[in-house]
């Protein structure tokens, strides 16, 4: 099995719904880092699990500099963030995000 880590940064704002009140529910940023996990048993045509790039692609060229809530179809909370990054490339099985050095979030596949 190989495996690949890939680490983006960048930087968006959200806001979440939630039921109780909570500062969240009002727009914020936050400088983000993704860890993004890959495997795969064989290599590609050009020896990699995935092009680092088209990761960055899929996901940071998608998300940077925008308001989550007008990109995504959910509630943006940093938890459903780390399963639709999951859900966008399929060689990847983790996600790791970080939204603040205290508030992590992690998803794994089965």
């Amino acid at each position: 099995m190989y495996y690949i880590k890939k680490i983006l940064e960048f930087s968006a704002s959200h806001r979440l719904k939630l039921s109780y009140e909570s500062k969240c529910e009002s727009l914020h940023g936050h400088n983000w880092i993704v860890t993004i996990h890959c495997k795969s048993k064989e290599l590609d045509e050009n020896g990699m699990v995935v092009d680092f790039t088209k990761v960055k692609q899929l996901i940071r060229d998608r998300l940077d500099h925008t308001n989550l809530n007008d990109i995504l179809p959910f509630n943006p909370t940093a938890e459903n963030i780390a399963r639709w990054i999951c859900e966008q490339i399929p060689q990847a099985y983790r996600v790791d995000v970080v939204e603040s050095q205290n508030n992590q979030a992690s998803y794994e596949k089965d």
